[in-house]
């Protein structure tokens, strides 16, 4: 089975998508990425060619999405907060031949600069005409052909181009339909970034898969994504754990009554955000986890038997080991790195044989994130393994110490990093974002710390700031907080 597979067989005149009161059936659907997949092969798109696409969740993505990997060419979808700079890299990078956008960019400047010569053709996607166009005329595709090229979040250096095949995402949205219960009735939200690979899965590919109706919102807006809700009877969502913060402190409990599920990812959900969200809407998010290599997602909480505060089960046709540094895989309850391996794992990094080299291993996709593995088999996140603080020979985990923090009830957010440190080899820094009208001091919170966590593990300093800086995906940017706090220490000694 190809990409387009997955809902070719579905009733035509079953609704598939609703983007601003505008409804596209199963049959329209099909139809306009037949003549939009025309349209590209007259521009001269061919099979292994890469096609960007940038631009916020529209039909129009999804249009192009599927029409460029229908002719075997490689989509490489944008994040549409980049800028000219950051947009021109990942141009270079892959020898893009065609760049589908919302609007013209000015990338001249920045690909000059980068010695590109050739610039890649750009095409506003609603000039794309879709209809009146004849049959393409398609390649020989095979399931392990490239489709995609998703690159990573670029918190560390330059971006990776994680590159998926055909098989890759036909069997995560397979394998992620049953422990979440997907269902063909569902009137699910897409509020995710279709250019994310969570996002892309999850609300988009798994949905079409079963032959529901997607109602796509082009940004998290809790004002606008309520009377979505409420107009097209919505039942199904999936988020990230800043989205559910803001439903259980402002929405109605009798709101999200109707609701089949909650999914979360993308970053970590809190432990009392767990407790206090199901408490009030009497049922359980089911968080998952994955990353863009694993396509991205690897484990999720069953609809049946959700374990708050858990990342779940490992999904069907995936393998994933906690293992030691030496790659032996470890007991119950031991701390080690999660480590992947199935049909959902990456083909590589495009261009990049020594980082692809290095992240698979042995068979397995190292992800560098740290867990445990309870006796039931669920897993449980404890720390990225770069974020791991060692400080005067102790091992300190951020989310461990940012729990506690979050459990006091002045604190809304709280993110926890290591800064060198001459004498201990690293210290402990807490940014906090207090609740509304909350006063709290830092000698209160040391205190309280000091009451439930070691003295090891309790921070030196503690910043108080208006709020945390994050990604699209609500991860935490702890690579701007590690460069705030080392830039305080410089004004500190001047």
């Amino acid at each position: 089975m190809l990409v387009n597979d997955i809902f070719a067989k579905h009733p035509s005149d079953k609704t598939a998508i609703i983007y601003k009161d505008q409804a596209i059936s199963y049959g329209e659907l099909r139809q306009k990425i037949t003549a939009c997949a025309s349209y590209l092969q007259q521009q001269g798109v061919k099979k292994g060619d890469r096609v960007g696409l940038f631009t916020k969740n529209s039909p129009y993505f999804m249009i192009a999405y599927f029409a460029t990997v229908k002719l075997g060419a490689i989509i490489v979808p944008f994040n549409f907060q980049l800028i000219a700079p950051e947009v021109a890299y990942i141009v270079k990078d892959t020898g893009m031949k065609l760049l589908l956008v919302q609007q013209p960019m000015d990338l001249s400047k920045d690909l000059a600069e980068m010695g590109v010569e050739n610039m890649p053709k750009q095409i506003v996607l609603t000039d794309i005409p879709l209809d009146n166009q004849p049959e393409p005329t398609l390649p020989e595709i095979d399931i392990h052909d490239p489709a995609a090229i998703i690159y990573t979040s670029g918190t560390t250096g330059r971006p990776k181009g994680a590159t998926l095949s055909q098989s890759n995402i036909v069997c995560n949205t397979r394998d992620v339909i049953g422990p979440i219960d997907f269902v063909e009735s569902d009137i699910s939200l897409c509020v995710l970034p279709m250019y994310h690979c969570f996002g892309w899965i999850v609300s988009v590919c798994c949905n079409l898969r079963i032959g529901a109706t997607i109602v796509i919102q082009d940004g998290f807006n809790l004002t606008d994504t309520l009377n979505l809700i409420e107009k097209h009877h919505i039942n199904t969502m999936s988020g990230v754990p800043t989205m559910y913060q803001l439903f259980e402190k402002s929405v109605e409990a009798d709101k999200l009554k109707h609701f089949r599920y909650f999914i979360s990812g993308g970053a970590a959900m809190s432990h009392i955000l767990h407790k206090n969200f199901a408490i009030k809407f009497g049922q359980n998010v089911q968080e998952g986890y994955g990353l863009s290599e694993a396509t991205p997602v690897t484990t999720v909480n069953p609809h049946e038997r959700t374990k708050q505060a858990s990342i779940g089960l490992t999904l069907p046709n995936v393998t994933v080991e906690i293992q030691d540094p030496e790659g032996h895989e470890l007991k119950v309850g031991e701390v080690g790195e999660i480590c992947v391996k199935g049909p959902n794992v990456m083909l590589g990094y495009w261009n990049r044989p020594e980082d692809t080299a290095h992240t698979l291993r042995n068979g397995w996709l190292h992800t560098e994130d740290l867990a445990y593995r309870d006796d039931e088999g669920y897993i449980f996140i404890v720390d990225r393994l770069k974020d791991m603080i060692i400080s005067s020979g102790e091992n300190v985990y951020p989310r461990e110490v940012e729990e506690a923090l979050m459990k006091h009830e002045a604190v809304r957010e709280a993110a926890v990093i290591g800064i060198p440190d001459k004498l201990r080899g690293q210290s402990i820094s807490a940014f906090i974002v207090l609740e509304p009208n909350a006063e709290v001091d830092k000698k209160v919170l040391r205190k309280y710390l000091l009451a439930n966590l070691a003295a090891y593990k309790v921070p030196k300093e503690f910043v108080f700031c208006e709020q945390l800086p994050r990604n699209n995906t609500g991860k935490i940017l702890k690579t701007v907080l590690r460069e705030q706090a080392l830039n305080n220490m410089v004004n500190r000694h001047r």
